[in-house]
């Protein structure tokens, strides 16, 4: 099931307001030209910044998320894009030029679902099409930021964020929202930390080439981007013994 913060319909209409604006999007969307894709799936859409402006540049997109909440947020910004409520391997046949999973949608998977989301988007691609992502670096701790992190307030609604537990590779905090007429709704999330061997490992096995690992420009030194290329069929069913 979704966190709270994408799926529950109160949080999910806020959640533009803590989280922009979208610096991290300017990578992605210069990547898109440089790859001279035109089809695009955003795997893990939320509420749909992305695929918003990569429809404005006059690209086909397709966004997917599990969370309808933040799905009909999307909806309402844009008809041009395809919305799908699923994830990646729910997806109709389809072949597209490139596939993006922004933000934190990469440390989502916990197991052997990362592998299971990784054919998915393989068998979306087309041949020599691309996988755009960010993760994390684990070296650089950012749990250790988190658990310093002041209240914010947006709309009159107040967030903490407050850090729950550490058992590497996973990490697990909670956001905390309190509205105005003194309502609170919590949103308890856990992501795993993968290093860059191991995501790499995991993508070669999964019929990816890794042609470029880039510095997030927003998060400089805290995370890496990987740019990777379809190549083959690889074992792209079922799942690795």
């Amino acid at each position: 099931m979704p966190d709270a913060i994408f799926a529950d319909p109160r949080l999910a209409k806020l959640y533009d307001a803590f989280d922009g604006p979208r610096e991290d999007l300017k990578l992605y969307l210069g990547i898109a030209d440089e790859v001279r894709a035109t089809t695009v799936l955003d795997v893990g859409c939320g509420t749909g910044c992305l695929a918003v402006e990569l429809a404005a540049s006059g690209r086909t997109v397709i966004g997917v998320d599990p969370a309808l909440a933040s799905l009909e947020v999307a909806r309402a910004k844009d008809a041009r894009v395809t919305w799908i409520h699923g994830d990646a391997t729910t997806l109709p046949p389809m072949s597209v030029d490139l596939a993006t999973m922004t933000g934190n949608v990469a440390q989502v998977f916990l197991g052997d679902d990362w592998e299971d989301a990784l054919r998915a988007v393989h068998r979306a691609l087309r041949p020599g099409g691309h996988l755009v992502f960010e993760t994390r670096r684990p070296e650089r701790r950012a749990w250790e930021d988190w658990s310093r992190a002041e209240p914010r307030v947006r709309a009159g609604v107040r967030e903490q964020l407050e850090l729950v537990g550490v058992g590497l590779p996973f990490v697990s905090f909670r956001h905390t929202y309190t509205f105005p007429d003194g309502s609170v709704v919590t949103s308890d999330s856990t992501l795993r930390f993968r290093s860059r061997p191991e995501v790499e490992k995991s993508l070669a096995g999964c019929g990816f080439e890794v042609v470029d690992v880039r510095d997030a420009p927003d998060r400089p030194g805290r995370e890496h981007v990987f740019v990777a290329r379809k190549v083959s069929a690889g074992p792209v069913s079922g799942r690795r013994p």
